[in-house]
């Protein structure tokens, strides 16, 4: 049967400024196995879409690179735009999936297909009312011809993008979780989570059989106790729990009369996971890219409020000199310090 192959990374967990961001994508395979084999790990997506994507940001045949995001940003006085390598391989993957554009005009268009678009004044903030033009480090034709070359080769492999989400969180929402649960590692897990409930409804929709990557969440090595709390009518397997990888096989019973079959999904926990799972390096580059785009509309907005101030990645040392300059426009707009200031 095929396989729902889907992977989980996050961006933006240690900053002072802007949102943080968990990405999922999602692949289905016709990889034939046992769903019951839940040690047997998915095929190397690298490997298998060869003709269109690499890991290399150098590649001689111009593939797409898919890599851990903090590999494929460049730095500020690198040549090209430090964050072409990241809109090349999110643009291609986000328009591969079912429905979409080949390719994208406007920040606005790419984070509402991605799942992750700001909620807009006045409940949301000020600086999301204004999009942005796309793209931002590459010509459009460009990543047409890539997101074609994309497509073919997913046609070719009988595979498909099913999905690729943001699960952005900025800062009002961050306190307002902060505030209510000790740990801020929970906030991201939970997060996590709900992108696991998707892709388990989406495998039960195609019905086939789901494998979950995420990269290792801090040190911890045993995450039943947490999968419980998240899945409580599930019945938790552990396939192995060591230092390098904790996995788990999740098994849910029929509901509504079997309108819902019973089913099951595999949940891996990889130390250094984004290096093995394709959809976990896919997956933190969405959520980089999409924190980035939430921080160019910060950047931009309140350039037009304080003269000569210099943009900021929103990490800590610098995020507190941006606020320092921004501290009194923003009190004049009666925008509060906790809308842009994370309390952890």
């Amino acid at each position: 049967m095929p396989l729902l192959y889907a992977g989980i990374d996050e961006a933006g967990y240690g900053p002072l400024l802007g949102p943080l961001c968990v990405g999922c994508a999602m692949f289905v395979l016709p990889e034939v196995r046992e769903p019951a084999l839940a040690d047997v790990r998915p095929p190397c997506l690298w490997r298998a879409l060869a003709p269109a994507v690499c890991r290399t940001t150098t590649d001689r045949r111009h593939r797409i690179a898919i890599e851990d995001s903090k590999k494929l940003k460049g730095a500020k006085d690198a040549v090209g735009h430090p964050l072409r390598h990241l809109e090349r391989g999110v643009s291609a993957f986000a328009s591969a999936c079912p429905g979409a554009p080949n390719a994208w005009e406007s920040d606005a268009a790419l984070l509402a297909a991605l799942g992750a678009s700001p909620t807009p004044p006045p409940i949301g903030d000020a600086w999301h009312s204004e999009t942005l033009p796309l793209p931002v480090g590459n010509y459009a034709p460009a990543l047409r011809i890539a997101a074609s070359m994309l497509r073919t080769t997913l046609m070719k492999c009988n595979m498909s993008c099913l999905e690729l989400r943001v699960r952005a969180i900025d800062a009002r929402e961050f306190n307002a979780q902060a505030a209510q649960i000790s740990n801020k590692a929970t906030i991201n897990f939970m997060a996590a989570m709900r992108h696991v409930e998707r892709v388990r409804v989406a495998a039960v929709e195609h019905g086939i059989d789901a494998w979950i990557a995420l990269d290792r969440q801090g040190g911890r090595t045993s995450y039943r106790e947490p999968l419980q709390t998240s899945f409580p009518e599930a019945r938790i397997r552990i396939i192995d729990e060591s230092d390098a990888l904790s996995r788990y096989r999740l098994e849910f019973p029929a509901i509504g009369g079997g309108a819902t079959p019973a089913h099951g999904i595999t949940i891996s926990f990889e130390l250094g996971g984004e290096g093995r799972n394709l959809p976990i390096a896919l997956a933190s580059m969405a959520a980089k890219f999409t924190r980035e785009l939430h921080m160019r509309r910060m950047n931009a907005f309140f350039a037009h409020h304080v003269a000569e101030l210099k943009p900021t990645a929103g990490y800590v040392q610098d995020g507190r000199r941006w606020m320092e300059q921004v501290g009194p426009a923003a009190r004049t707009l009666g925008i509060p310090d906790e809308a842009l200031v994370r309390t952890r």
